[in-house]
């Protein structure tokens, strides 16, 4: 475990890229496993942190720091797979119906544009929620057991 926390930063930038590629991958495009990943991420910010023993202050910003990096990856992601398709939604022959979205909206092209928002966007908000989540959830169960209060 303690191997783990002390890995290089560079090295656990490329397994979080990887992990995050293939929680894309997993979820054929709908970052939901990406959400998910958030969880352990934020475990993970903070227990490192926990090791190296560093002020608490630092590890909130090291907790918002690493969080808005993640997320930011997999928005890379979410842009790069879902980008192409933003000048489609002006393209009159699309057939907005039969793409294989859920119809959010009423109207398909809506839909069309609200799955684009909600996948670009939107998830890679919720994972920052997530990670940050996960972290002050670790955070306050360490500070509780080692303090014996909250």
């Amino acid at each position: 475990m303690q191997k783990l926390l002390r890995l290089d930063l560079r090295i656990a930038a490329l397994i979080y890229l990887l992990a995050d590629v293939l929680c894309v991958g997993l979820g054929m495009g709908v970052p939901i496993f990406c959400i998910l990943l958030g969880f352990p991420v934020g475990w993970y910010i903070v227990r490192r942190a926990s090791a190296s023993a560093e002020p608490l202050r630092q590890v909130y910003f090291g907790i918002w720091k690493y969080a808005i990096i993640t997320s930011g990856v997999t928005f890379v992601l979410m842009a790069i797979l879902w980008g192409s398709l933003v000048p489609k939604i002006w393209d009159p022959d699309m057939d907005f119906q039969n793409f294989g979205h859920p119809f959010i909206l009423f109207d398909p092209r809506l839909s069309f544009i609200a799955w684009l928002v909600l996948m670009i966007f939107i998830s890679p908000f919720l994972q920052l929620l997530a990670t940050v989540f996960g972290s002050f959830v670790t955070l306050l169960s360490t500070r509780t057991r080692n303090t014996g209060n909250v």
